[in-house]
């Protein structure tokens, strides 16, 4: 077969219009390419399908999901040719749940897919290439997930609750009772889970439920009405057969049910082992739900830094202190400033319980420019930012002026790492490393590292 060009390809403008393809629509295909996603790509007459759950080289029969100009988004119903690196799915719900979509993928191929999402982002938007690559960081590729949210919905005209997973290019619920990439301590909640809540009184009054695993298990519910006491005792008792804690979420924030089994009112946390530190935390703050490749994330970052005794470092986005803490066992000061005000309070208190007092903390908008803030007037010899998905181009503008010769950003988002990237070649600094971090395994999320040295 000729190769075909680097670009997609697109119907032409003018001339007759094409009449729009349907959804639900069955289409043979035959798959060329693999997008960031993971998604096949075809094209067939003049249009580009992007087909989730297929392959390069393989011929499909595919479902339409939707179809916009010369765009269309199809699911893979049968494979009719498999291509030689196609594996058996791990998980039987596999193809209909929208959590894992890669696990027809292997392991290794995927680490290679999430490689080149990177480079080619940082080649097209910055016109950059590290100076050297570092393999991936990676962990297990099942049971790694410690953080999990379970749709609820009440369905009045067959008055029946739908518990599970969201599907795939849907809202739909799927019904799930196992789920491999969830850590084992989650298993047997999860699976008793429909049960419960399907036995409760008022399950019309259930928003979503969530699973959290650290220094012990909680489940946190949603609800949207007020709770029976014998609703409230069923929960309370299932949370004492599971050793989990029992979160509700009403009209306010989360709130530990303080009347529950034993242990409810010990704080929920994590562990980074390699330091000697425990983060608390609460349902609804941003943790990382990979605990393994956390943990060997906050290494890498720290031996890439290389920070020294009598250095000031400073942690943007800094949320619990996932980064700060480990720092500043290691330098002279950290100052550390994060977006919103209640995890800069966490953070200064997971700063105490660890006996740590060279940490200060600020509360400010990291969306705007540093502009000429007290904490950042006596500048630093080093830098860690670790930004949400939009990055943090409006930070990123002052870098130089804060004085950092290294740089650590640790990015969700490789289009708006390379955006931010090329911000700063701009003003001096090379990219010396860069590599991903696996932390979504089973799905093309891209996680990425990079170290930046200034001249």
């Amino acid at each position: 077969m000729a190769k075909r060009s680097g670009g997609l390809r697109f119907q032409p403008s003018g001339g007759e219009r094409k009449a729009q393809v349907p959804v639900g629509k069955k289409q043979r295909l035959l798959v060329e390419r693999m997008a960031h996603d993971g998604r096949g790509i075809a094209f067939q007459d003049g249009r580009s399908w992007f087909i989730a759950g297929a392959l390069p080289g393989e011929e499909v029969e595919a479902r339409v999901l939707s179809a916009r100009a010369q765009v269309v988004e199809a699911r893979a119903e049968r494979v009719l040719r498999a291509a030689e690196l196609r594996r058996a799915p791990h998980c039987v719900h596999a193809g209909s749940c929208g959590g894992c979509t890669l696990q027809h993928l292997p392991h290794d191929e995927q680490l290679a897919l999430k490689q080149r999402t990177l480079a080619e982002q940082l080649k097209r938007f910055a016109g950059l290439e590290p100076e050297m690559w570092v393999a991936p960081l990676t962990g297990p590729e099942f049971a790694y997930r410690r953080r999990a949210r379970i749709a609820v919905r009440w369905d009045a005209k067959a008055r029946r609750l739908d518990i599970g997973f969201r599907a795939a290019a849907s809202q739909d619920i799927v019904a799930i009772d196992q789920c491999p990439v969830l850590v084992q301590p989650l298993q047997p909640i999860l699976q008793a889970l429909p049960a419960l809540l399907r036995g409760l009184d008022k399950p019309q009054a259930l928003g979503h439920v969530e699973l959290f695993h650290g220094t012990r298990s909680a489940v946190l519910l949603r609800h949207m009405a007020p709770l029976g006491e014998a609703d409230l005792q069923r929960l309370r008792a299932f949370c004492a057969d599971h050793d989990a804690q029992l979160w509700l979420h009403g009209a306010g924030e989360p709130e530990a049910d303080q009347a529950g089994a034993d242990g409810a009112g010990e704080p929920l946390g994590y562990r980074l082992d390699a330091f000697g530190l425990e983060l608390q935390y609460r349902p609804g703050d941003f943790v990382q739900v990979n605990g393994a490749v956390n943990q060997a994330m906050v290494e890498q970052a720290l031996e890439w830094l290389a920070p020294q005794t009598g250095e000031r470092v400073l942690d943007l986005f800094c949320g619990l202190g996932n980064f700060a803490l480990p720092l500043a066992q290691r330098v002279a000061e950290v100052v550390a400033v994060e977006g919103v005000e209640a995890m800069v309070e966490r953070a200064r208190a997971n700063a105490e319980a660890s006996g740590l007092d060279n940490l200060h903390f600020h509360q400010a908008d990291l969306s705007k420019p540093l502009a000429e803030a007290a904490w950042a007037a006596r500048g630093f010899d080093a830098i860690l930012l670790d930004p949400p998905r939009d990055g943090a181009f409006e930070v990123v503008k002052d870098m130089r002026r804060l004085g950092a010769r290294r740089l650590i950003y640790v990015s969700c988002n490789p289009s708006t790492l390379a955006r931010d990237s090329a911000e700063l070649a701009r003003q001096g600094y090379r990219l010396k490393r860069a590599g991903i971090l696996d932390m979504f395994p089973q799905t093309a999320h891209v996680e990425a590292m990079a170290l930046f040295e200034m001249g």
